[in-house]
């Protein structure tokens, strides 16, 4: 390929410094991996800030017609600037997955287990030290206080305003722009030559200045050589690699690759093809996010995004349908997001939202102007006034709407409940790309991305002000049994009000223990299905405190009841349990107790004698949960309440998912 190499990267180097220059390749690989995480839970924050309201769609699913939730979403057919601005950030939010994706396949063709946890982002219990309003650091890339334009900018979490925009400029702004706003005595802090000076194992890698040079440098120190023959390359490469695509894989719910020109895993079996396919990932973030390619930049100019780089506008159409409330379906409100705006990079993408932002309306300002939440703003003409699913009403989701809005301890529960989710998502990566030993990977949980995008909007709505993402959530005790919702507690008495924080998730993918699956898409007790799927590439992995009793168990016609998964990564999605789920299918649930007996601690034991319990399409998801506990209860010679406490606000506020 033919690549512009920088001047301090071409002359040979003694073999004895190849340990220090490997040491800060793997440095800067998984730098590429923490900057490109660190932009999805912020331009998320500030993408579900935009005001909307949205019906819960399916195919040939009519369960939720005429009824709305709080949270914008894509549209096919924009006519408000809510619309323009959230179809915009959400197609950067999407390619951002990408390079997330594709930052952690080349480090792991380096010899890089990547890490999605954890510091510098990222406290050991899923809250984000890297934001904050006294925050003025890029992670990586510039400490703003160092700009002329940005020093007053904070990096910190918000409401899409005139400061978050600012932000969202300075991160993908190109190295021209960059340069010249960096002080004139600070620029010697930034874009530093490799190999980089005095920079020994264990030191912080300097500050790159933008994304594209910390691209520049990574290619840099691919292509070192040394006096005794051998390149970086030689001694990087590995063929072993884990590789993980969620844009160009193919699949029965997934039938195209969104790109057709290039790969977004990189093909092992040759290190030149090898090599060539990483730096092609490399120009893809480059060229997608700031507008250039390495070392291919037209001062003081932007340019589309190269044709080979955008998606297949088919592909996309195909793979995202769209359904209206009655199960219909309708043009693809994802891929015209995407298509329409992927001809830009996200510098310009941005630059455009600064023209519109006067006219766009967030949560903060729609909630001063309608503090209160009444049922007209829940619901459509369509609404069924029979109630044939006998789902919560409007006035009663608007009721605990009110009820979390007047609630001081709200804005913890739900930011916490954003932040599981999250969580939820991060924690599996870790293993997704690095399986624990003699453990199959753990499938990415889709579901937990458009969950947290719901919790997200739900805490925006009800708050009227930015969730805080710095709040750690609770660690989990060694020996406990955790449960998934309201009066669903095996070590209690039935009257419990929620499930407890520390284990709200939005995917089965990313439930971490045995009990605690929740609602949604049921999954087989013989593992191997995805959150919304009955399809698997993959069988979970089971979570450690879930090791015991998760063997195959069961008809694979049998599935999991919300709430008595036998372990980690088992059982349905989110919690807590919303309110309005139904179950879209019907089948037979297998049910098991939980036992806890030495050694083994907590293990589940599959009940024999009537533990299977059937479920129909269109019965609610709670009630079938209830009613799995009260067998398992019965089971252990208990007497459980007849009937389930009362829907918590938190379980009428959530929406369900599909």
């Amino acid at each position: 390929m033919s690549r512009t190499l920088s001047a301090s990267a071409r002359p040979t180097r003694p073999a004895s410094d190849r340990p220090t220059d490997i040491a800060a390749l793997r440095a800067v690989a998984q730098m590429a991996v923490n900057v490109e995480l660190f932009t999805i839970p912020l331009y998320m924050t500030s993408l579900y800030s935009i005001q909307g309201f949205h019906p819960i769609t399916g195919a040939k699913t009519d369960f939720y017609e005429g009824r709305l939730w709080a949270g914008a979403k894509t549209t096919a057919e924009p006519k408000t600037v809510n619309d323009e601005a959230f179809n915009i950030i959400f197609s950067v939010f999407i390619q951002e997955m990408l390079h997330l994706q594709m930052a952690a396949n080349m480090a792991t063709a380096i010899g890089v287990n990547p890490t999605f946890t954890g510091a510098p982002l990222q406290d050991d219990h899923g809250g984000w030290l890297c934001y904050g309003a006294d925050k003025s650091v890029i992670p990586g890339i510039i400490d703003l206080k160092d700009t002329e334009a940005h020093e007053d900018v904070a990096v910190n979490v918000g409401p899409l305003n005139d400061d978050t925009l600012r932000l969202f400029l300075a991160i993908e702004q190109p190295e021209k722009l960059a340069r010249d706003n960096i002080k004139p005595d600070k620029e010697k802090d930034y874009f530093p030559a490799v190999p980089f000076v005095g920079w020994k194992a264990g030191d912080a890698l300097p500050l790159f200045g933008t994304i594209g040079w910390m691209y520049q440098c990574y290619y840099d120190y691919l292509n070192l050589s040394y006096d005794d023959g051998k390149t970086m390359w030689d001694e990087v490469f590995n063929p072993s690699a884990v590789q993980n695509d969620l844009f160009n894989y193919t699949s029965p719910g997934h039938r195209r690759r969104e790109f057709i020109n290039f790969e977004t895993t990189i093909a092992l079996s040759d290190p030149r093809v090898a090599f060539n396919q990483l730096v092609q990932m490399m120009d893809a973030i480059t060229d997608q996010g700031e507008g250039s390619t390495i070392n291919r930049r037209t001062a003081g100019m932007l340019k589309a995004v190269d044709p080979k780089y955008q998606p297949d506008d088919e592909a996309l159409k195909v793979d995202y349908p769209s359904y209206d409330d009655a199960g219909k379906l309708i043009a693809s409100a994802d891929a015209e997001a995407r298509w329409a705006n992927d001809g830009r990079d996200h510098f310009e993408r941005f630059a455009e939202l600064a023209d519109k932002l006067p006219k766009i309306v967030t949560w903060p300002i729609w909630r001063k102007k309608n503090p209160t939440w009444k049922p007209e703003m829940l619901k459509t003409d369509k609404l069924d006034p029979t109630n044939p699913y006998k789902l919560p009403t409007p006035e009663e989701v608007a009721t605990a709407m009110n009820t979390l809005s007047s609630d001081a301890g709200s804005k913890t529960l739900l930011s916490q409940a954003v932040v599981g989710a999250i969580y939820g998502v991060t924690s599996v990566l870790n293993s997704y790309w690095t399986p624990p030993p003699g453990k199959p990977a753990p499938q990415f949980p889709f579901p937990s991305m458009s969950g947290s995008g719901d919790r997200m909007s739900t805490a925006w709505a009800i708050l009227g002000e930015t969730p805080d993402l710095s709040l750690s959530l609770p660690a989990l005790q060694p020996g406990a049994l955790y449960h998934s919702c309201q009066g669903i507690d095996f070590t209690g008495d039935g009257t419990n009000s929620c499930a407890q924080v520390e284990v709200f998730h939005g995917c089965r993918g990313s439930n971490l223990c045995r009990a605690t699956g929740g609602c949604g898409f049921v999954q087989p007790t013989t593992g191997g299905g995805v959150c919304g799927s009955a399809l698997a590439a993959r069988a979970p992995a089971a979570a450690s405190c879930s090791a015991n009793g998760c063997g195959s168990s069961g008809a694979s016609d049998f599935y999991s009841a919300p709430g008595d998964n036998k372990c980690g990564g088992f059982g349905g999605c989110a919690v807590p349990i919303s309110a309005s789920q139904v179950f879209p299918t019907t089948g037979k649930m297998q049910l098991f107790d939980f036992v806890d007996t030495p050694p083994e601690g907590w293990h589940s034991v599959e009940i024999t004698k009537d533990g299977v319990l059937p479920f129909n399409t269109g019965e609610k998801v709670h009630t079938i949960a209830w009613d799995a506990f009260k067998a398992v209860m019965v089971a252990r010679g208990k007497t459980p309440p007849e009937d389930p406490p009362p829907a918590s606000a938190i379980r009428l506020a959530f929406p369900p998912s599909t």
